[in-house]
């Protein structure tokens, strides 16, 4: 690790929003060759402070420094200028353009009137040599993978000359194996003499590829600690301002009869594509199943298909031994299901609905919430109170927005609301999705007390270690097809990641 003066410095950097102060008076700096760690739970500032030094905000208050110089950073083309590149979690990608299209985008080599593609190729070509990313540079951004996109994004901060590399929460999106090559390339870069910041909360990753790590918590520097003097336990409670167990404790399931069952489900897009692809799945009572694969190999069309959003083509869906597929979704809520959505802004909540209308989004015809035909707002906001005092959601009031309240405290009003319902079966789609481990251990609890009450639990996530530690049994999905299916004792990430890329198939659907 490096201890050569800073190639940046942000001095006391505040900056205000309504009603928030989400950076408070923040001084972080980033050492020449080095991988420094920015490490907070949702809403602590991280982000908000890289997206200063991108120029996508200014600061209320405060300087930064690069290479000893004050700079002034009002756009991004003004960070790019002084060699900051940015790796967004969501990436900014052209589908149909090829790798090279997208990664010279503003900035085309001419010649004479034209387009220059074959030196800009050629200069693509070497950059993914030089940084060993191996990407094809005529390839179309919709034919790879996530993994390679990533890449894309890392190159066209390189096009651009960037020394200083910012990386958003990097690995939310990737295979166990893609995590490994994304963190040899990061190796890679500050050994060819770049600087990175890195932004994650995943403490076995800081603790892995970082050389230092910043700490905020609501707007505030804790501390900046080596890596090599701390462990992920201290770093965990300085994070969340307490202890924090990273074992999930849980009995042994007692498991029962089958509440989901899918039969060779098959369902197509619209371009007569195949999604689903014959997929067979059973969840049972007092069991958590969890479903591990790569984004895009048909877990939202899965999750769609079960509550309703979307029709089959064939097969059946069974929930308690009543066919639901294709049903609306109210009917198949009123038969048993809850669901905790992927996407908590698009299907778990109405943003400007405050949390009291939240609560009841898909019970409020019912009694005891409406009254020959009206609400009984009463009723309703004792309701909202209740749920948010046991399930901890901070929150102003139950009047405020839900749009105000954190990502973690979002999630926790939709699972105060579908657990309330007190289902058969609770679907959980990246439940735990861009949240801190404070949050994530409160998530965790709530399923697992679900499955101690005999529900079925069906777990969708990308987080491997969150598959590993939560559930009972493990199924695959590859491709629209479930191709294996193993007991989280039997097996490791190795494992698995062969199985989610397709490699290999265990104790699940078979082509025959």
């Amino acid at each position: 690790m490096s201890t050569a003066a800073p190639v940046v410095e942000l001095k006391q950097i505040t900056k205000r929003f309504p009603g928030i102060v989400a950076n408070d008076s923040i001084s972080l700096t980033l050492r020449k060759g080095e991988i420094h760690a920015l490490l907070g739970e949702n809403g602590a500032g991280k982000s908000t402070l890289m997206n200063i030094l991108f120029g996508l905000y200014q600061p209320d208050e405060g300087s930064i420094e690069i290479d000893g110089k004050p700079v002034t950073i009002d756009n991004p083309n003004k960070a790019i200028k002084l060699g900051i590149g940015m790796v967004h979690q969501h990436f900014k990608l052209v589908q149909p353009f090829t790798v090279t299209e997208n990664i010279i985008l503003g900035m085309e080599p001419k010649k004479g009137l034209n387009i220059d593609y074959k030196s800009a190729s050629a200069e693509v070509a070497k950059l993914s040599e030089q940084y060993g990313l191996h990407v094809n540079p005529n390839s179309k951004i919709q034919d790879i993978s996530v993994g390679m996109q990533q890449r894309v994004e890392i190159m066209k901060t390189l096009f651009r000359g960037a020394d200083i590399l910012i990386f958003d929460e990097p690995t939310a999106v990737l295979t166990p194996q893609e995590i490994v090559e994304l963190m040899a390339i990061m190796r890679r870069l500050v050994a060819e003499g770049k600087s990175i910041i890195l932004i994650t909360h995943k403490l076995k990753e800081i603790m892995e590829i970082s050389d230092r790590v910043t700490i905020v918590r609501r707007g505030k520097v804790i501390d900046t600690v080596d890596t090599d003097k701390t462990n992920p336990n201290e770093l965990a409670e300085k994070m969340v301002g307490r202890s924090v167990t990273f074992k999930i404790d849980k009995d042994a399931p007692v498991i029962g009869q089958p509440v989901l069952q899918l039969k060779q489900v098959k369902m197509n897009d619209k371009h007569g594509v195949s999604i689903l692809n014959g997929l067979d799945l059973e969840v049972k009572a007092g069991e958590i199943v969890g479903i591990a694969g790569v984004d895009g190999n048909g877990q939202s069309e899965l999750i769609e298909a079960i509550t309703g959003l979307r029709k089959i083509d064939s097969g059946t869906i069974k929930l308690s031994g009543k066919d639901i597929a294709n049903l609306p979704t109210r009917k198949i809520i009123e038969s048993g299901m809850s669901h905790i959505p992927e996407d908590r802004h698009k299907h778990g909540l109405v943003l400007d609905f405050s949390i009291s209308e939240n609560m009841v989004l898909e019970t409020y015809y019912k009694s005891p919430f409406s009254k020959s035909g009206f609400l009984d707002r009463r009723v309703v906001d004792k309701n909202a109170e209740k749920l948010v005092k046991d399930f901890d959601v901070r929150t102003p009031s139950i009047e405020t927005k839900a749009r105000s309240l954190s990502g973690g405290n979002q999630q926790k009003a939709i699972i105060a609301r579908e657990i309330d319902k007190n289902p058969d079966l609770l679907i959980a789609a990246q439940p735990t999705r861009g949240l801190d481990v404070g949050a994530i251990e409160f998530v965790h609890k709530q399923l697992i007390g679900q499955r101690d009450q005999g529900k079925a639990v069906l777990l969708i996530s990308f987080e491997l270690d969150e598959i590993m530690n939560v559930s009972d049994r493990i199924a695959v999905i590859y491709e629209g097809r479930i191709v294996g299916e193993v007991l989280p004792k039997d097996t490791n990430d190795q494992e698995l990641g062969l199985m989610m890329a397709g490699f290999m198939e265990k104790g699940g659907q078979s082509d025959e």
